[in-house]
């Protein structure tokens, strides 16, 4: 692998610190090397089971001297790091950058991409992980908390929601790069919309919020659905079947069943209702009413990753993280969406998330 901690998942599983310039991973007949610039030595040299080795040590020193600039000098130290450990075939994850695996062919290391190697590896989480994941969430329902406290004062905007969000992540030692959702109204049946203007009574909020924990490099994903004063039947309904699909999904969460089977087990509870979803719509057909989106995702050392729960999801695994978010919603209206968090254990799961889900402020 080649990459920093800080933007490639699978070189941050591996290297659990936070490294923000280019390593190099090499893992050959059981041992595990890292080449790295001088001034990560230290900590690397303090990971159990992982031989810490200077860019100096294959011949950066010649490189710079020789005119090459930062970035290309990349390709001929991976070349020689694989020659020092004996590497001449290699797997690497699908991120693998072209250059530098134009520049190894060119000079006889075979490489095969297999995403889903590495994607394997990181399934399981380690305590580490789980630990960062557990800090993250429990951020996150502190922070709900809090946007309940000012959608019940009424007279507040997105705005200031997603403002007092990011404060208490930043209180707790958390960031929100992939940004966060707090959204009202029609804007609510809007996928990723993140939400602007000031929020009425009688109208849905959604608010949606992953954050990373950065000493685990790991995130959490939570969302509530909320109502200023008295929601509409309609806010209702779809309320009601949120959780419906909820009440039945999460008994049979466990190691063997497949992200389809859940996806399906949690659509049928709209279906019956007389909403479409992904499985009813038509083949090409752009949906974007009922329950339009697929039941969950993996979160982790990304905010989305495997396993995917939805039409072609594969078997779930001990040491699964994965949300159940399931929605409903109708365009100029607006939506609902509840999603938790879970933990798949040996003999079934366990909800991380701890918040209710009451519906009315």
């Amino acid at each position: 692998m080649f990459g920093d901690t800080v933007r490639s998942p699978e070189m941050r599983h591996e290297v659990p610190v936070q490294v923000p310039d280019p390593l190099i991973y090499v893992e050959r007949n059981g041992t595990r090397q890292v080449f790295a610039r001088s001034l990560e030595l230290p900590r690397l040299a303090q990971i159990d089971g992982l031989e810490a080795i200077s860019y100096e040590e294959i011949g950066m020193d010649e490189l710079v001297a020789a005119g090459q600039q930062w970035h290309e000098a990349d390709p001929e130290l991976v070349l020689r790091a694989c020659r020092r450990v004996g590497v001449s075939r290699a797997t690497v994850p699908r991120s693998f950058p072209v250059g530098i695996a134009d520049h190894l062919r060119a000079n006889g290391v075979e490489l095969e991409p297999d995403g889903e190697h590495f994607d394997r590896r990181r399934r399981s989480k380690t305590e580490a992980e789980l630990a960062g994941i557990s800090k993250a969430q429990r951020s996150c329902e502190r922070a709900m908390r809090r946007v309940r406290e000012l959608l019940g004062g009424g007279d507040v905007t997105c705005e200031e929601l997603q403002a007092e969000i990011l404060r208490i992540f930043t209180e707790d030692g958390l960031t929100a790069p992939d940004g966060l959702i707090a959204s009202h109204g029609p804007q609510t049946a809007i996928g990723h919309e993140p939400g602007s203007g000031t929020i009425v009574p009688g109208e849905p909020v959604v608010v949606d919020i992953y954050p990373l924990d950065p000493d685990s490099g790991c995130f959490t994903d939570m969302t509530r659905t909320f109502c200023i004063g008295e929601p509409p039947a309609e806010l209702v309904e779809y309320h009601r079947l949120c959780q419906e699909a909820l009440s039945r999904v999460v008994p049979v969460v466990r190691p063997g069943v497949t992200g389809k089977e859940l996806y399906e087990l949690a659509a049928k509870v709209f279906e019956d209702a007389g909403f479409p979803t992904q499985r009813t719509k038509e083949p090409g057909q752009v949906l974007d009413e009922g329950f339009f989106h697929s039941l969950g995702h993996g979160v982790g050392l990304e905010v989305h990753e495997l396993p995917l729960l939805g039409r072609n999801g594969k078997e779930l695994v001990a040491g699964d993280v994965v949300t159940l978010e399931p929605g409903c919603y109708r365009p100029g209206f607006g939506g609902c969406r509840l999603e938790d968090i879970v933990l798949v254990t040996e003999d079934g799961c366990e909800v991380l998330t701890d918040f209710p889900y009451d519906l009315e402020v």
